[in-house]
């Protein structure tokens, strides 16, 4: 795996989905390198039945064997939410897109470093 010490380390713990991934989207296109971690603890906002009910439609649209596949595990929806947000077809969001990871919890390379939250999106 890639050596993380370059990367800015940001805890997605208790920020706002959509939020987080605009401001670490714009950040990632400036040039930073970003990596997120606690990925399962970030909260998308609304009511609770109308998220639910949102999820399970989207889920349905799309065909088992040809796609589009959605992805269930938190950090891929992270990215897939921040890629979302990017020209990701274009050169440089390719490019932005492979300056971001992301991770369930916080792995054992990261545990030192000092972690920054986004005021935006609390």
């Amino acid at each position: 795996m890639e050596e993380l010490k370059d990367f800015t380390v940001i805890n997605a713990e208790g920020l706002i989905l959509g939020r987080m991934a605009s401001v670490i989207a714009k950040r990632l296109l400036k040039g930073e390198k970003i990596a997120v971690v606690n990925a399962e603890k970030a909260v998308i906002s609304g009511k609770k039945k109308s998220r639910v009910k949102e999820a399970k439609e989207f889920l349905e649209v799309g065909h088992p064997w040809k796609g589009p596949f959605h992805y269930r595990r938190p950090d891929r929806i992270l990215r897939r939410t921040i890629r979302g947000m990017l020209p990701y077809k274009q050169p440089k969001g390719k490019q932005a897109f492979k300056r971001l990871r992301v991770f369930i919890g916080v792995p054992e390379e990261l545990k030192d470093a000092k972690m920054e939250t986004i005021e935006e999106a609390q």
